[in-house]
């Protein structure tokens, strides 16, 4: 995932996710940040050819920084991967009350909501009665048409709390890490994907 762009690259632009094998080649003065969702590598490349990896990238005449940040490291399926795939689970039957398991942890306070195309989210507290935050997210006021920063404008989730964020017909159950931090931090470790796609 492209968190930062800087200088002339072509073909690359912020929150694009790129395939593994994808050759991009940077002037010397151009930087990439690059995030892996599976692995939490987050990697500033400076100048050079940069091949996208699976885990990370390999860089050639380049410079790379890495670093380990904190996220889920565990994709989310979309829509078609989920039709493709199946899976069956057999547990006991839940208790009465019993609180949800989260699908996703975030490590940021504020998270940055994926929605393609806008629409209404609903951000509901689970393990606490009565917090609540409704979003109305016209596409206009989307990054790039799909993600809204929540750090932007200041909405802060509690750290160790459990949530459902809902949008249309999709729910996300997921919790904020009770060592989350607040503001931009890495993209990674504050995603929150509502999209359909």
């Amino acid at each position: 995932m492209v968190e930062d762009v800087a200088g002339g690259i072509k073909g690359v632009e912020f929150m694009d996710y790129l395939p593994a094998g994808r050759i991009i080649k940077l002037a010397p003065s151009d930087t990439l940040v690059l995030s892996y969702l599976s692995s939490c590598w987050r990697e500033t490349i400076a100048g050079g050819t940069v091949t996208v990896g699976a885990q990370e990238s390999s860089v050639a005449g380049g410079k790379v920084q890495r670093e380990k940040v904190a996220c889920d490291g565990k994709l989310q399926l979309t829509s078609e991967q989920a039709v493709k795939s199946g899976t069956m689970v057999f547990r006991s039957a839940p208790k009465p009350n019993a609180l949800p398991t989260a699908q996703v942890t975030l490590y940021g306070l504020s998270p940055l909501v994926e929605l393609k195309g806008g629409g209404k989210v609903s951000i509901e507290r689970l393990d606490r009665a009565g917090e609540r935050l409704e979003l109305d997210l016209p596409a206009a006021q989307l990054q790039h048409g799909a993600y809204y920063d929540l750090a932007k404008s200041n909405q802060v989730l509690a750290a160790g709390g459990l949530y459902r964020a809902t949008a249309g017909g999709k729910q996300v159950v997921f919790k904020v890490d009770q060592h989350a931090t607040g503001g931009q931090g890495p993209l990674v470790g504050r995603l929150l994907r509502l999209s359909a796609s």
